[in-house]
């Protein structure tokens, strides 16, 4: 079966409207679906994450968020490789592959979590391959970036994204809902305390939290290996590193972490965090009823915005996601919403967390309408830095969950960790607004 396309010429209006558009489209449709399996991949564990405790696993708070940090160290470091993959290897290829290898945490989870005897370091080799869900998103966009023309650039990377983030919304929606069916081997008695303070005790199905992706992971790699081409545009290894000789390469890195690092990070760290800090007055909180929301919100702003930026540009919309999510950590800070007097504060603290959602799925859309305009002189490059940022923002998980863990260890809240992120969103946004948005900016986009 033929891989690679001899010609692909998007901004050729006539090409574009022969036959252009549907070989895009379809495979913006395709490989949207496999995004959406990548990111429920990579934050089921921590959707998994909070039931652990409850069916017998002694591990401490300190090491669930660990578990829940690694799969972001893991999917930053493997982002840094799918940069480089595309013009080497093809859309066609990677995207089938990611697809596939994506059943070896899935499949992994669903046996570990059977056994309550299965050692911690079973699930810190599990959660570090559920990396593979988020690091393959450094391929899947730079290759949307290549199949589509300047002015529609936009709307198809918003699209992808926004609808790929859904994943983390169904991987956190989903888990609770898959805890009641058997798809493969016995119960496990889950126990907790309800809010009388007396412990009740049910049957679930943990296991099958993760099981329920393999079927779907394996007919869509199928459709991926029959349905997707190649775009004919190659480049070296080397020639892409040239990438980190331009300036702005590493300006774009600083705000994109703002926003989707702030998204993935938020993502992980959210209900673990809602549940230490507010089951002390609730012991019977759930913390997956409300976390699912957070990326719902932020996937569906990224995609609705990704229109928005094609019409009004991408820097005056990252400013005012800067701006919104510095408003919102300041309010978590000054209302003391991480070190609550009651449960009553719960519903401002959510709300909060959930316009912080909102604001980076703004600047989610908005980043990736700006660097191909940042980096039009080279399609290559441009590519190259959606895939570098990317990578970067990926480590979002890791960094987030493991600095709440050490604040919330040392102070025993993690006020400390949000008085950072309002310094750097201030640098961030003051970066965006320099050289990107401001009149006379070095490139103004």
């Amino acid at each position: 079966m033929k891989t690679w396309l001899t010609v692909w010429e998007p901004e050729n209006e006539s090409f574009w409207n022969s036959q252009g558009k549907n070989i895009a489209w379809r495979t913006l449709t395709i490989t949207t679906i496999s995004l959406v399996l990548s990111f429920a991949t990579w934050f089921m564990v921590s959707a998994i994450v909070t039931r652990l405790d409850g069916v017998g696993f002694k591990f401490t708070s300190n090491q669930l968020f660990w578990l829940a940090a690694l799969p972001g160290l893991a999917a930053g470091t493997l982002r840094i490789i799918h940069t480089f993959l595309i013009p080497i290897y093809g859309t066609r290829h990677v995207i089938t592959i990611s697809t596939f290898i994506k059943l070896i945490p899935v499949i992994g989870f669903g046996l570990a979590v059977m056994d309550p005897n299965t050692p911690y370091w079973v699930f810190v080799v599990l959660a570090l391959t559920a990396g593979f869900g988020g690091g393959d998103f450094s391929s899947y966009m730079p290759s949307t970036n290549l199949f589509f023309p300047s002015r529609l650039k936009g709307a198809a990377l918003g699209i992808q994204a926004g609808i790929g983030n859904f994943g983390v919304s169904l991987a956190q929606f989903m888990t609770p809902m898959m805890l009641g069916v058997a798809l493969y081997g016995g119960p496990q008695v889950f126990s907790k305390i309800n809010l009388a303070g007396d412990w009740i005790q049910s049957e679930i199905y943990l296991q099958s939290a993760a099981f329920w992706y393999a079927p779907l992971l394996i007919i869509v790699g199928v459709l991926c290996w029959l349905m997707l081409k190649s775009i004919p545009i190659k480049s070296s290894f080397q020639e892409q590193l040239g990438i980190f000789k331009d300036k702005h390469t590493w300006y774009c890195t600083v705000i994109y972490f703002m926003t989707f690092g702030t998204f993935a990070g938020l993502s992980a760290a959210f209900p673990l965090l809602l549940k230490s800090v507010y089951s002390p007055f609730d012991p019977s909180l759930d913390p997956l009823k409300y976390a699912f929301y957070g990326p719902l919100i932020g996937s569906a702003a990224r995609v609705a915005f990704g229109f928005v930026a094609d019409k009004t540009g991408g820097a005056i919309l990252t400013t005012i996601s800067g701006i919104g999510l510095l408003v919102c950590t300041l309010a978590i800070i000054f209302f003391n919403l991480l070190e609550p007097s009651g449960i009553d504060q719960m519903g401002l603290f959510i709300t909060v967390m959930l316009l912080l959602f909102f604001f980076t799925g703004i600047g989610n859309a908005s980043t990736f309408k700006q660097f191909p305009v940042i980096f039009k002189h080279n399609p290559i490059h441009a590519s190259g830095v959606i895939g570098w940022t990317a990578a970067i923002g990926a480590y979002g998980p890791f960094i987030f969950s493991l600095a709440i863990s050490a604040f919330m260890g040392a102070t025993g809240n993690a006020t400390g960790f949000f008085q950072i992120l309002a310094v750097f969103l201030v640098i961030a946004t003051g970066i965006n607004w320099f050289f990107y948005n401001r009149k006379g900016a070095e490139r103004p986009c």
